[in-house]
């Protein structure tokens, strides 16, 4: 497979005599500039965004065969076509894609005009960009360490509708590995992670040296399973974790996504992977968290969890974890700033909530999870919203405001 950006095929009609590449000539080289590389049909499996750069009219049925055979390496890729303004390109390119959507399949056409679509090149490569994250999502494998929490009655979709809908394949792995695993964690591997936590803490309130060392070979061990499985991330049924060992994952998890493994808690596979496709497109850490309150005077949602990836954060205390009392929460300040708030669900995870919003304030109620944060939503969401038309008990939050971006991407490869 060559190191190009992404592939392009050229279709035209069989009575032309010119050469393809003189057919829109000038197209053809900004799209070579764009890191663009021609193929033919032997070339139309390879794992990377492919357009089909529609030269001619009277190329309906012979692009509808390219596409068939892409599908068949690729079923749910949307299609990515492009016209320019001569030789019938556009009309064939809109009876392509009638045709797709009456089949029920997504696609785009993106006309190449300088004088009336001057932002075309743009379009292109962020679709390219797009297109690329779709193919990044089919590499990933999730591994759900235990089951599902209990009480996850709307967050615990069938495995099989994760991988057909987005993609990441999930690896089953039992919690007795995880807890065997603990158990074989020797101090001396993880002396670097435990300084990390210890030292950097502003405080360490509650946890005794014992919690904190088991709280830090927690950590250990799922690094371990990663390793074992070659897992891209984890959602683990951490509660267990307290109930049975009297520890706890917070740090882990935390440490875990600071590291750039993408790693939810309870066995919420859902937060999980709105977490590993957020950050996928923005490059961000993602906090999990737990609607607390909702304020519809001051149009405001108070998030609360007991970790966050404290290269999000500004500082943290170490705290018990706050339901049980035991183990090593994280009670970690946020500064303000402009932050993208959204979550996944539906039966078939085709819906989408997300909202723009700024961070008010930390906050530290003794009576909430540790780690709390205030958040005021812009544009037309409402904190109600949750109230009455909930996905699930979980929320994500990014620094930063990317809500325009997820919600092309979304409306492009999964809103029906």
């Amino acid at each position: 497979m060559s190191n190009s950006k992404f592939g392009f095929l050229p279709a035209a009609s069989s009575i032309l005599n010119a050469p393809l590449h003189e057919i829109a000539a000038d197209y053809w080289n900004k799209l070579s500039h764009l890191g663009g590389e021609v193929i033919d049909e032997t070339k139309i499996s390879e794992e990377k965004p492919l357009a089909f750069f529609i030269l001619t009219g009277g190329t309906e049925r012979l692009v509808l065969n390219y596409i068939k055979t892409r599908s068949e390496y690729f079923p749910n890729e949307p299609i990515l076509l492009l016209s320019h303004a001569n030789n019938n390109s556009l009309p064939a390119s809109l009876e392509i894609l009638a045709k797709l959507q009456q089949e029920g399949r997504k696609g785009k056409i993106i006309f190449m005009d300088e004088e009336s679509n001057k932002d075309f090149l743009d379009d292109i490569e962020k679709t390219i960009s797009f297109l690329n994250i779709f193919h990044q999502l089919k590499k990933i494998k999730i591994g759900l360490i235990g089951n599902p929490s209990d009480w996850l009655v709307a967050s615990s979709p069938e495995n099989e509708i994760i991988k057909n809908i987005w993609g990441p394949e999930i690896i089953k792995i039992e919690l007795k590995e995880l807890k065997e695993m603990i158990s074989q964690v020797k101090d001396e591997e993880v002396e670097d992670a435990h300084f990390v936590l210890t030292k950097k803490a502003s405080e360490i309130k509650e946890p005794n040296k014992k919690e904190l060392k088991h709280a830090v070979k927690v950590y250990g061990a799922i690094k371990k399973i990663i390793d074992k499985y070659s897992l891209n991330a984890v959602s683990v049924r951490c509660f267990d974790l307290v109930l049975d060992l009297k520890t706890t994952g917070c740090f882990a998890l935390s440490k875990l996504n600071d590291d750039g493994i993408i790693a939810g808690c309870e066995g919420d596979l859902v937060s999980t992977l709105g977490m590993i496709w957020a950050n996928a497109i923005t490059n961000q850490s993602v906090w999990m968290a737990n609607p607390a309150q909702v304020n519809k005077e001051s149009n405001t949602i108070l998030l609360a969890h007991c970790t966050v990836p404290v290269g999000m954060i500004q500082s943290y205390k170490l705290r018990s974890h706050f339901e049980s009392g035991l183990g090593v929460g994280i009670q970690g300040e946020f500064t303000k700033g402009k932050v993208t708030l959204f979550r996944l669900g539906g039966n078939k995870l085709d819906q989408l909530w997300i909202t723009s919003g700024e961070i008010l304030e930390s906050t530290d109620s003794e009576n909430l999870c540790r780690t709390q944060v205030k958040i005021k939503l812009h544009g037309s969401a409402k904190p109600t919203d949750l109230l009455e038309q909930p996905l699930g008990n979980h929320l994500l939050m990014m620094r930063g405001t990317y809500t325009k971006e997820m919600q092309n991407w979304w409306e492009m490869f999964i809103q029906n």
